[in-house]
């Protein structure tokens, strides 16, 4: 029979229970060095609205983010990304293809989007400012993500140093030549990433 538990030890276990999550690390762990993204454990999704219907979120399947980072110079890191957008999943075949046309992303004009940060700003708490150069369908505009560093560790299966980030950020889509349909659906889109760096021997 397991034991009752005293006032004091139940409100212990309450106390971890409902605990705020654990505050995001720093980098400190993790040597300098380049970094690029693990692709089964990496993911770019969007999301807007849709008549006020529905909030439609999508992602691309196939894209590559890499990080010169010194975590004793966080500042003067470098992150590139390059998508595919050829690669989009869009829950229907209908909508890919649309999406994959001149009407949208163009992929036959416009093989690949990109991302190429300019700065990079401490926000405290393992959380960072990346501003940077977003170019979609030839369009280059500057755009900011917030990130946040989940872990910065050696990764417990491979040994490998690793770090574990989120970001995200808002566009106005047309600002990138696919404003088809705005306001109705909005201009607005939400971009979300997660992603899993590893750093290259």
């Amino acid at each position: 029979m397991n034991p009752v538990l005293r006032p004091s030890a139940l409100a212990a276990l309450l106390a971890v229970a409902f605990a705020a999550p654990v505050a995001a690390q720093d980098l400190g762990a993790v040597p300098a060095g380049t970094y690029k993204s693990d692709p089964t454990h990496a993911y770019v999704d969007f999301s807007y609205n849709h008549l006020g219907l529905s909030n439609p979120s999508l992602s691309f399947d196939q894209f590559e983010v890499t990080m010169e980072l010194d975590p004793a110079d966080v500042g003067a890191a470098s992150i590139q990304m390059t998508i595919d957008p050829a690669s989009v999943v869009a829950g229907s075949d209908i909508w890919k293809e649309h999406l994959t046309s001149a009407d949208w992303f163009d992929v036959a004009q416009y093989p690949d989007i990109t991302f190429a940060s300019t700065s990079v700003q401490g926000a405290g708490d393992g959380a960072y400012t990346v501003n940077g150069d977003l170019t979609i369908k030839g369009e280059s505009v500057p755009v900011s993500m917030n990130v946040t560093i989940n872990a910065a560790m050696n990764h417990p299966m491979s040994g490998d140093p690793v770090i574990g980030l989120n970001a995200s950020g808002e566009v106005l889509r047309s600002e990138f030549g696919l404003g088809k349909a705005a306001p109705a659906v909005s201009d607005e889109v939400q971009i979300e990433l997660s992603v899993e760096m590893v750093l290259q021997k």
